[in-house]
């Protein structure tokens, strides 16, 4: 599906459950979440907000997401008030059949080696939204973060 129309598809308002591990294989939450996503800049770029609850506490976020035409590759940027409530991630990747799976890298303290850290949507049908998201250790091993099912409301 071309980029521009996998990205208008987004549009709407959602709802679902989210999973996250902190230790692989450990499911350590899940929880409802609603997101929303709309158009920015006349539909240049879409911003998803969402909220949610982990372990009981209010968990809240955003996402800016572009198709950038020269280098052909997604961008995202994200900022989140638990899991990156201290900087502003960066990601950038490729499309897929049905969305796109980006990459970026966030600190873990001083004098630290970086984390990565993967996202990829899905867009499983016009009424389906599956976003899953990775840590990938220094040591490159990849383990299963947040995963989000989202179904549409509207």
């Amino acid at each position: 599906m071309p980029q521009k129309e996998f990205l208008k598809k987004l549009i709407g308002k959602w709802e679902g459950n989210s999973r996250t591990w902190f230790e692989p294989g450990k499911l350590a939450d899940e929880s409802k979440a609603t997101g929303e996503f709309v158009e920015v800049l006349d539909g240049r770029f879409v911003r998803h907000t969402y909220k949610g609850t982990i372990q009981g506490k209010p968990r809240r976020g955003e996402e800016l997401i572009a198709f950038n035409s020269i280098t052909k590759s997604f961008q995202l940027s994200w900022v989140d008030d638990f899991h990156m409530n201290y900087a502003i991630m960066f990601s950038q990747g490729e499309s897929k059949e049905r969305g796109f799976k980006v990459r970026g890298d966030y600190d873990v303290g001083a004098d630290q080696p970086k984390w990565g850290w993967r996202t990829e949507y899905e867009l499983v049908d016009e009424n389906h939204l599956t976003i899953t998201a990775y840590n990938i250790l220094p040591t490159g091993m990849e383990a299963m973060a947040v995963e989000t099912k989202y179904q549409r409301v509207r």
